[in-house]
């Protein structure tokens, strides 16, 4: 009978040595495990931060590029205005111009048209003297009642001719100064001419050149595009890194200390006087959306607004605040966290009131605050009804920060939070039998 009792106590501590040797071992390998994650992960980060520094090189040669084409554009945009402005200018004169000659050529034609009926004129008159001169005298003499009238009859022919030739010329010197101008104004349409041509070849040497340097900018937007898209894919990977690694350090954290966790037992009194466990600690269906499971990490004790609420052990209050000043009905409202002396850290949520602030000493019994929960009243946080709920955490895996809002956008709560994901315990292990 002894041989069996002896017996069976070597075997029992011989399995607890194995498994504790086990669990040595075991936590052992996951350090190394974790460590060997964070090292591969860490030389990820490096290659990424080169590839990093290599695209922001190469983004910012491309923004430089970018830069110059689109002030080559606005300079070669500015020039194909100065020369429509130019060619519009210039069509212009060349209109005005052919205008004016339009008019000389019918001045001159109107002069023309003058000295060929002058000319018509003087001809006849020449004609008529010529066949006055081939008449004999007696003819002469007798067509005439005496001899001054033929005088004045011949000396008037001879005073018009006169004045006939003046007007011939007067009317050709007025021809030729008209056809000088028309000529030095078809002279001067001709280089306006050319020069609009001149203009035309520029503009669209212009517009080539411009087209060419909008399809690079085009090409050069689309390459910043794709440099920032690849940028962000790598800052993305990166921060997924760098908070893997995060995770890995607070896994590693928590793994090597092990003794943080005090063993299960009473070692925790009740907040409150009396107990009405609404909630307990795991899966439950959410208060908000009947159809979905969601995980407790607490539990929530049935309390009237105002009820004391009396810390659970003694320590020290590591933290207090509000998280309905930052997004309303969104967390836990008013809250205390309190670390105590027994490795052990609290959260009390849903306070109509908190008496006490950060630093305080408190022993076991002590009034911290007062219950709330009331809907809709400041400070009770995301809440259905009165009561108070009660979170425990490893003291070495919870710490106050920050955490984006889901509920308000761009908000940012303080609040207790969790640096490894076995922090959360049940509270109700460390308490008292209900």
């Amino acid at each position: 009978m002894k041989k069996i009792i002896f017996g069976t106590i070597f075997v029992t501590l011989a399995l607890l040595a194995f498994s504790s040797f086990s669990y040595a071992q075991t936590t052992d390998e996951s350090v190394e495990q974790l460590r060997e994650k964070s090292r591969i992960d860490q030389i990820n980060i490096e290659e990424i931060n080169n590839k990093l520094k290599i695209l922001s090189s190469k983004t910012v040669e491309t923004v430089q590029q970018k830069n110059v084409l689109s002030s080559t554009i606005k300079e070669l945009t500015a020039k194909r205005n100065k020369l429509v402005s130019e060619k519009n200018s210039t069509d212009k004169k060349i209109k005005a111009a052919g205008i004016i000659i339009k008019t000389l050529s019918s001045e001159i034609s109107t002069k023309n048209k003058i000295l060929d009926k002058s000319n018509e004129s003087l001809s006849s008159l020449l004609k008529n003297l010529y066949q006055q001169d081939q008449q004999p005298l007696l003819i002469k003499l007798l067509s005439e009642e005496n001899l001054d009238g033929l005088s004045r009859t011949y000396n008037d022919v001879i005073y018009l001719n006169s004045k006939l030739n003046k007007y011939i010329k007067s009317v050709t010197s007025q021809r030729e100064i008209l056809d000088e101008s028309k000529n030095k104004k078809e002279d001067e349409q001709e280089i306006l001419n050319s020069l609009k041509k001149n203009l035309i070849t520029k503009e669209q040497e212009v517009v080539t050149t411009k087209k060419e340097k909008d399809a690079l900018l085009v090409e050069k937007k689309k390459e910043e595009e794709a440099l920032k898209k690849e940028t962000a894919l790598l800052e993305k990977q990166k921060e997924d890194f760098e908070r893997a690694i995060e995770d890995y350090e607070s896994q590693i954290k928590y793994i090597l200390n092990p003794s943080s966790i005090p063993k299960e037992g009473s070692i925790l009194s009740w907040p409150l006087t009396t107990m009405i466990l609404t909630s307990s600690y795991g899966p439950r269906v959410s208060p908000y959306d009947r159809s979905k499971i969601q995980i407790h990490r607490g539990i929530d004790l049935r309390a009237k607004v105002g009820t004391n609420i009396y810390s659970m052990a003694s320590g020290i209050v590591d933290g207090t605040g509000n998280t309905d000043i930052v997004c309303r009905g969104a967390s836990w409202g008013n809250w205390i966290l309190v670390k105590y002396n027994n490795g052990l850290s609290s959260l009390y949520g849903h306070l109509s009131s908190i008496k006490v602030s950060p630093g305080d000493k408190v022993t076991k019994g002590d009034i911290i605050g007062l219950s709330g929960g009331a809907p809709k009243a400041f400070g009770a946080g995301s809440s259905k009804g009165p009561h108070l709920h009660l979170s425990v955490y490893a003291s070495s895996g919870v710490k106050i920060d920050t955490i984006p809002s889901q509920s308000c956008d761009g908000k940012i709560f303080t609040q207790p939070m969790i640096t490894a994901s076995n922090a959360y315990l049940d509270p109700t292990h460390y308490l008292p039998k209900f």
